[in-house]
């Protein structure tokens, strides 16, 4: 998959599409990049957290920092504030990517602008186990753009100023953001946002995971991302 691409549809889901969507275990995921190309950059570090259809699992959580093979430049540490000395101790990616897996397991994984995550953890993932992730995956901002054509006098649907950045959306709803760029702290925050978008999904008559993963599909990631026509039912 390329970084910027349209998002591959995983062939074989872990779940069952029936399940309700307030029923459904979902790992929701962040990571830090030494940069954004997948060919020459790196994973830095990865946090997730649990959630078991809207309740967050805040005891279950997951964050590691991870020492990559690439270097580390002035321009990325402004944005996340990891320095060399902060990961020049830690494990390789092979390391972290096991007891990240293992932390998610089968769940639905959910993230905001998920293609980025996906296409650095799928491409070591294959070079690691020999395939990539086989979870079912939900992007927060597809499902974002899908509720803003339907909710038009929501304060936060229908604002036209706070386009995709994750932060400007998550404050509209009331959750509190701040500090760098964090891969734990963005997951509760993005696991915050979907908390909100649960109730107003199943206002709209959408069910179950089934209905969820047509809408929730990672299209283009980025801030560079384009308000595209997202896939309806």
């Amino acid at each position: 998959m390329t970084m910027f691409g349209l998002f591959r549809r995983r062939k074989k889901l872990s779940v069952d599409v029936r399940t309700a969507i307030g029923d459904a275990r979902y790992a929701v995921i962040d990571s830090e990049l030494t940069g954004l190309d997948e060919k020459r950059d790196a994973i830095l570090s990865l946090g997730a957290v649990q959630m078991t259809g809207g309740r967050i699992e805040i005891g279950e959580a997951f964050y590691r920092l991870v020492s990559p093979d690439r270097q580390l430049t002035a321009e990325n540490v402004v944005i996340h504030e990891i320095t060399p000395s902060d990961v020049e101790a830690k494990p390789s990616i092979d390391v972290v990517l096991a007891e990240f897996l293992d932390f998610c397991g089968d769940r639905v994984l959910v993230g905001h602008f998920l293609a980025i995550d996906l296409a650095f953890l799928d491409r070591d993932a294959k070079r690691v186990r020999g395939a990539e992730l086989g979870n079912a995956v939900v992007d927060t901002y597809s499902i974002y753009e899908w509720l803003r054509r339907r909710y038009r006098d929501h304060p936060c649907l229908s604002a036209p100023g706070l386009h995709s950045k994750l932060y400007d959306i998550a404050k509209c709803f009331g959750i509190p953001v701040g500090g760098a760029h964090n891969a734990l702290m963005d997951a509760f925050t993005t696991a915050q946002l979907f908390q909100r978008f649960i109730p107003l999904l199943i206002g709209t008559g959408v069910r179950d995971l089934g209905d969820l993963l047509k809408i929730g599909i990672p299209f283009k990631g980025g801030e560079r991302a384009h308000s595209g026509e997202i896939s309806n039912f």
